[in-house]
């Protein structure tokens, strides 16, 4: 089997281009929908209208040949839906269970789920917000409360950190006289749409996951957020270390195949680019750390009267995925650091439903259309005289008129100062006054920065030589004031 593991390893060397990673896994979406044709998968069960709402995602659906069916516990929870599906394992047999994670409506059908498998382990590969958004409902309580769901009381009898990265919780489950330990983990370091920088922390805590199932053959709850993409990389990564623990790795073992075979128990299952090739490094250094320890373990052998030693192997350098994000660089000795723009292309996550077809109403986003608005009357264009600017239009496709004052200063459409319309000729008094009745119609429009213009000899106050302190209210980027499209000469 070691060769087996060496070639898989260089394998994943070979793989520094990453043309290959996506044509791989682009063969791995082409071969995802013939499998829901050969196979006849459907999902009706999650498409029924009362079942809609439970669903996380409208586009990630159980398929109905492998989906969770719950047994009805009160006459209050008597649906069978939820968003889950068995998953078989390396040695066959329903391994794990892969489920969105839990929404607020739906937190007491999770602990239905929990109590009929007698689920021992929960492993959670999200936190409850990511990016300002929810993508969890906090199914458990805090160290010093008590949460009741439906009929299940729920307490946490401890809760630590065995790193940065996990959370190890041991939850109290307790319905009608029977009480039950549930162990809960949760991996806070993996970035939403991205992977972890190392696998480290994945392995760590799927270690510890197994020592509390330990021989068990109840299923393993597997969920994130959507309950396919992170769920689906760590149901991979476990299945191969069974594998590798049973010695099953055969010649033909690939990666390629062991996903198109969750994804033909759990949709979308891995469901970026990015967390295929994750895949592949967390398995070869897996493997790396098998063989190192095999030769480790090695023990000298005898030859007559003398011991000779066997040297284990060199162990290759150890492989790492590409970083989500860029290292952070110690600054305690920096005093100045002027970082100068570079160019990189934008990062392009490759899902699943991302050729959708958008006037499906089922999609996930809905398109946002502009609300309408009324569009105000204004005033028509005089006549040209010496006092008006008839090359001034509206934006709304109508002239709106310029008054010169008698100091050659522009006035803007509405009231004018009482001393403004006192030093203008008769002639233009009357225009003027016919211009602001025509404008009481937008003058709601406008905000006045003070409740009243007073007369100063300062130039430079508001309201003198004409000035008006009024301020636009913002209609939105279709609707800019008239002032604002003054053709200049």
């Amino acid at each position: 089997m070691e060769t087996h593991l060496l070639r898989f390893v260089e394998r994943v060397r070979c793989l520094s281009g990453d043309h290959l990673i996506t044509e791989e896994f682009a063969l791995v979406r082409k071969k995802t929908t013939s499998i829901k044709e050969d196979y006849g998968l459907t999902t009706a069960a999650g498409g029924i209208k009362e079942n809609v709402k439970k669903n996380r995602y409208r586009d990630i659906l159980p398929y109905d040949q492998t989906r969770v069916c719950l047994t009805p516990t009160t006459s209050e929870y008597e649906s069978d839906y939820i968003n889950a599906s068995f998953i078989k394992g390396a040695s066959g047999g329903r391994k794990y269970i892969a489920t969105q994670g839990p929404l607020g409506s739906t937190v007491v059908d999770f602990w239905r789920m929990i109590w009929q498998h007698n689920v021992k382990v929960i492993i959670m590969a999200c936190r409850e917000f990511e990016m300002g958004k929810k993508k969890c409902e906090a199914y458990w309580p805090s160290t010093t409360e008590m949460s009741v769901f439906g009929p299940f009381t729920v307490s946490t009898l401890e809760e630590s950190r065995s790193n940065d990265e996990i959370i190890v919780r041991t939850l109290v489950v307790q319905h009608s006289d029977e009480t039950r330990k549930v162990s809960h983990f949760q991996y806070t370091a993996w970035p939403d749409h991205g992977i972890p920088d190392v696998p480290d922390g994945i392995l760590g805590m799927m270690e510890l996951a197994c020592q509390k199932q330990g021989d068990q053959t109840d299923p393993v709850v597997v969920h994130c957020s959507a309950g396919c993409g992170r769920t689906g990389v760590i149901c991979a990564i476990d299945y191969v270390k069974d594998l590798l623990i049973s010695e099953q790795i055969k010649e033909h073992f690939n990666i390629l195949d062991l996903v198109l075979e969750l994804r033909r128990q759990r949709p979308s299952a891995v469901q970026t680019k990015e967390q295929y090739e994750f895949v592949y490094h967390t398995v070869a250094q897996m493997f790396q750390k098998f063989m190192h320890k095999q030769n480790k373990d090695t023990k000298p052998q005898k030859s007559g009267s003398l011991s000779v030693a066997v040297s284990p192997k060199p162990r290759n350098p150890a492989l790492k995925p590409r970083l989500s994000y860029p290292p952070q660089t110690s600054m305690n000795n920096t005093y100045a650091v002027v970082n100068k723009p570079k160019l990189h292309p934008p990062t392009v996550h490759h899902y699943d439903n991302a050729n959708a077809d958008k006037s499906n109403n089922n999609a996930l986003y809905s398109t946002v259309k502009p609300k309408n608005r009324p569009v105000s009357t204004l005033p028509t264009a005089l006549p040209s005289t010496p006092g008006y600017d008839g090359a001034t239009a509206n934006q709304r496709g109508r002239a709106a008129p310029n008054v010169i004052d008698s100091d050659g200063y522009e006035l803007l459409p509405g009231e004018l100062s009482l001393k403004n319309r006192d030093s203008l000729p008769p002639h233009h008094l009357s225009r003027s006054s016919s211009a602001t009745e025509s404008h009481s119609s937008i003058d709601e429009d406008y905000e006045y920065l003070t409740a009243n213009v007073k007369e100063t000899s300062n130039v430079f106050s508001p309201g003198s030589l004409g000035f008006n302190s009024r301020v636009k209210k913002p209609k939105g980027p279709r609707d800019p004031p008239a002032e604002w499209s003054r053709a200049e000469r």
